[in-house]
């Protein structure tokens, strides 16, 4: 009984974090009414950094964790993976954030989620095998996609080729991520990594942008929500929810963000899909669960 109460309490956490990162578009989408996108994530991951520091004091308490002093050699590995991770998250999120100036916050979200399926294909440049059953879900995406994005005449709306990129990009990240998170503590990492993505998206702010402090300020309920909810009580509650569920519910669960992100778009902003990109939306997120469900589920 109190293993289902734990599992119950993990995808619950789970769900949520799903439902904070699908609203979080509509938030990305409505900050950039007075600020670019580059100051939008300057601000927005600069507070995430700032904020996911009580909650790495937070994690320690709930995991009932003795106060470990850190080696220089694993700050230094701590510090070289903030850096590298916060870089590539630059490039990705920068591409997230100028796409849907020019797209809906559904089809951003589905496009986002490629990545499950990215990931493990781009893995093949690591000697890592991929299984016929990706290969099928990467296929059914493409198709999915063509209805999702190409118009008619068949060309492709300017920022569905920017999220396009943007979701290889996260896949990127996602590897990085993968190679030093294993060694290292992933919250202090992900704190690194805001930081970095902040203060280098600050500089082309400045130059491109120059934003106003009395924009910032408009601006400032969306980057909060951005800030404190997607990236760090969201981030917080995946890595607390994960600990009570397996890794297929897990990631099955946060597939419901592209779902989460089209339904609220339509609630918010009243942006609607076709009967063309609603198809097109179901056969990505099928080719997304596809991607996910592996080939034997044990049971006891």
């Amino acid at each position: 009984m109190e293993t289902k109460n734990k599992s119950l309490k993990g995808n619950i956490m789970l769900m949520l974090t799903a439902l904070i990162w699908g609203t979080g578009f509509v938030s990305q989408s409505l900050g950039m009414e007075y600020i670019g996108p580059f100051t939008f994530n300057g601000v927005r991951n600069i507070i995430a950094s700032l904020f996911l520091i009580p909650c790495i004091y937070f994690l320690r308490f709930i995991n009932k964790e003795e106060k470990k002093k850190m080696s220089p050699h694993e700050k230094k590995y701590l510090l070289k993976g903030g850096i590298y991770c916060g870089i590539v998250l630059f490039f990705a999120s920068s591409f997230q954030q100028m796409g849907i100036q020019y797209t809906s916050v559904g089809k951003a979200g589905f496009i986002t989620a490629l990545y499950v399926i990215i990931v493990p294909v781009m893995g093949i440049f690591l000697n890592k095998k991929v299984s016929a059953k990706i290969w099928v879900s990467m296929a059914a995406a493409v198709f999915g996609l063509y209805l999702l994005c190409i118009n008619e005449g068949f060309s492709i709306n300017k920022g569905d080729m920017l999220i396009l990129i943007c979701a290889f990009l996260f896949s990127v990240h996602i590897l990085v991520i993968d190679s030093f998170s294993p060694n290292t503590d992933g919250v202090k990492l992900s704190c690194i990594q805001f930081m970095v993505c902040g203060i280098i998206s600050i500089l082309p702010s400045a130059i491109l942008e120059a934003p106003l402090i009395s924009d910032i300020i408009k601006s400032m309920g969306p980057i909060l929500y951005a800030a404190v909810f997607s990236s760090g009580i969201a981030y917080t509650l995946q890595i607390v929810g994960q600990k009570y569920t397996s890794p297929v519910i897990a990631s099955l669960i946060l597939s419901l963000e592209s779902v989460f992100s089209a339904i609220f778009g339509w609630i918010i902003l009243s942006q609607t899909l076709s009967t063309k990109e609603i198809i097109g939306c179901i056969i990505v997120f099928a080719a997304i669960i596809n991607a996910q469900i592996p080939k034997k589920i044990k049971t006891k």
